[in-house]
């Protein structure tokens, strides 16, 4: 059996563009070295106690669980004074912060360093997702650097830590999953060249907020419950609550994952660029789809690091059959 180590897969996928410097997958493999020290802290998180609330709220109005406040610190420690990073955003933070090391480092990295912590007591996935664009130019590092749409990605990928630890990426030519072995430490392929289905084996959302959702995200689940088509029989609902989670799910058997916007959370309640970009660059590089409802997410442009965004992401098929309920309901109340 040819067993292929994450580090070799992204030696092999640089060669194919001989003007690469290989400061990219550098990057990554620095990467996947903070998604390794994380899963450890998850992982023995009981026998730690660092499980619960650390007793702060995070520039999001959140409370902050412990498993955050250490999964933030461990990404800022490995990726900030690497040399070919400029700077890098977290969720947790309340503005980017620069490589005083490096200042002139060609990439940012956009990341949620614990996504679906607020379930991380009752064990269930969690995970890292992460974004990497090249900066903007070579002089002083600035918001404009972060603030790009999701299209400008030039990787992107995410870890879960649930059973085992699996990270996914893509760099731009196709999407592939890794199983980190616990036994040597080492992310090894197990998921190659990764698609979404086509069929529709699920679908993603917390109903108990059906009765605040505009009319198109209503239309659209009662016919994903409801029609009497082939497409829908036997499809079911699953939630987990963690977006990572759902993501990955619906990534391996197909599905769509939506957290719409409702009469609580206006403008969505996940974030454009740390969690939206990233998982809709992955669901392109697979075959699928994201939006807004009325708009790709890639090809929105961003105004603030912590901007939230209504999001639905998965099958094809499903993304464009959300967004023509859309565009009826807008058409219907002009």
């Amino acid at each position: 059996m040819d067993v292929k180590t994450i580090h070799r897969h992204i030696v092999e996928q640089q060669k194919q563009y001989p003007q690469a410097s290989g400061e990219l997958s550098q990057l990554l493999n620095t990467t996947a070295l903070a998604t390794k020290i994380i899963s450890r802290q998850v992982n023995k998180a009981g026998l730690l106690d660092v499980l619960g609330k650390a007793g702060s709220i995070n520039v999001q109005g959140e409370e902050v669980q412990k498993l955050d406040e250490i999964s933030n610190s461990v990404i800022k420690q490995i990726l900030r004074y690497s040399t070919m990073i400029g700077g890098i955003a977290s969720e947790e933070e309340n503005s980017f912060l620069g490589n005083s090391e490096n200042p002139d480092g060609n990439y940012v990295v956009l990341f949620d360093p614990l996504d679906g912590s607020s379930n991380i007591d009752a064990n269930v996935p969690v995970g890292t997702i992460f974004g990497i664009y090249r900066r903007l130019g070579s002089g002083e590092l600035s918001i404009a650097d972060f603030l790009q749409p999701g299209r400008h990605l030039v990787a992107a990928g995410y870890a879960i830590y649930g059973s085992s630890t699996m990270l996914v990426y893509s760099a731009g030519a196709g999407v592939h999953g890794f199983t980190l072995d616990p036994e040597y430490g080492e992310y090894l392929l197990s998921h190659p060249d990764m698609k979404i289905p086509s069929r529709c084996r699920c679908y993603s959302v917390n109903e108990s907020n059906y009765g605040g959702w505009d009319p198109p995200t209503v239309q659209f689940v009662d016919h994903i419950k409801f029609a009497k088509t082939p497409r829908y029989e036997g499809t079911t609902a699953r939630y987990i609550g963690s977006a990572v989670a759902d993501f990955h799910r619906n990534l391996l058997y197909g599905g769509v994952f939506l957290y719409p916007q409702d009469t609580v959370n206006t403008n969505g309640k996940l974030r454009l660029i740390y969690e939206c970009n990233p998982l809709a660059f992955l669901a392109k590089q697979a075959g699928g789809r994201a939006t807004t409802g009325t708009g790709p997410i890639l090809d929105i442009q961003p105004t603030d690091i912590h901007q939230r965004v209504p999001f639905c992401v998965g099958n094809a098929e499903e993304i464009a059959l959300y967004e023509s309920f859309w565009r009826e309901f807008v058409h219907n109340a002009e």
